[in-house]
């Protein structure tokens, strides 16, 4: 793989990435003024909304100036880190954020840890061993797949938290140990359907490898199965499963908005929950924005890295080289 090549083909994508994030950040503070109901009368319920009263509340927040002018404001204050001020919770959505995102962020990776190494497990079993092995793991996997993340919270919630007692039902905890105990069942009810997908790829992809030449050569050359199975069967096999982790990731930032309200949680998942269900525009917006933002970084960082895992795969593309 060319350097240079390589090089240009970053900083396009890195181009190509902020043009889209752009055309995302027109969408999110557009969208949220198509919905019904405006934030001034929000902030005025349970109030008499007069006309003066209104008045103020439009002036104060600026919402009574033209959408080229609002939108504008909101993104050059995006750009220096000023997210706005919270309608709900009146304190600066950048505290807000501060406070919830690494719950979220660890809910992320502890889910994205059960997933990656249970699916790749149970993938490289079923590919390797086949018969009886391979048939159970593929009736499990229908089960996990065909599981909703809502669904194996309420059901693990139950069991576990309610009937067992082995898991908190509810909170994040304090502290990172208490975090990581608080967050176990959230993690795999977020993580089992993905479980179920990535296995499935998993094995796909180690089949298609094990009828590959170069493994029959091998073979016939006399090296360790073992060895096979690492060298040629895995390796080959790294830039299909690397893509579905770029989907696996995206997947866990949209499902955590359940996952983190069915057990109160307090993640943005959470956060971005209430804040749409309050009508709490510089809340909403700011959220959504990080959540595309994020999905577009995890795109591009898959896409980096593809070439660099299996050379057969050309720059910007995703599929292998046959």
């Amino acid at each position: 793989m060319n350097t240079v090549d390589f090089l240009r083909f970053a900083v396009r994508r890195v181009a190509e990435m902020t043009a889209t994030l752009l055309v995302a950040s027109f969408v999110v503070f557009g969208a949220m003024y198509l919905a019904p109901g405006s934030p001034a009368s929000f902030l005025l319920s349970g109030r008499s909304a007069s006309p003066e009263a209104l008045a103020a509340v439009n002036a104060r927040y600026h919402l009574d100036d033209p959408f080229a002018v609002r939108y504008l404001r909101w993104l050059g204050d995006m750009i220096q880190g000023d997210f706005g001020r919270s309608l709900t919770y009146r304190i600066d959505v950048s505290r807000l954020l501060a406070d919830r995102l690494p719950t979220t962020l660890l809910l992320i990776t502890m889910a994205l840890a059960v997933v990656v190494t249970i699916g790749l497990l149970l993938g490289r079993i079923a590919a390797v061993r086949g018969g009886a092995t391979d048939s159970a793991v593929l009736v499990a996997t229908a089960l996990a797949v065909g599981t909703p993340s809502f669904v194996a919270a309420v059901l693990l919630q139950g069991l576990f938290a309610v009937k067992l007692g082995w898991f908190p039902s509810s909170g994040a905890g304090e502290g990172f140990l208490d975090m990581v105990w608080h967050l176990t069942l959230p993690a795999i009810a977020l993580a089992l359907y993905l479980i179920g997908m990535l296995a499935r790829v998993t094995r796909t992809a180690m089949l298609e490898a094990l009828d590959s030449e170069h493994v029959t050569v091998a073979r016939s050359r006399g090296v360790p199965e073992r060895l096979v199975i690492r060298r040629h069967v895995l390796r080959n096999s790294l830039g299909t499963v690397l893509t579905t982790g770029g989907l696996i990731v995206s997947t866990l930032l949209v499902c955590t908005i359940l996952v983190e309200t069915a057990f109160s949680i307090g993640g943005i998942g959470q956060l971005l929950e209430l804040a749409t269900t309050t009508k709490d525009f510089p809340t909403v917006q700011a959220v959504s924005l990080i959540i595309v933002a994020l999905f577009m970084a995890v795109n591009l960082i898959v896409d980096l890295l593809l070439p660099v895992v299996d050379p057969r795969i050309t720059l910007g593309t995703r599929g292998a080289a046959a």
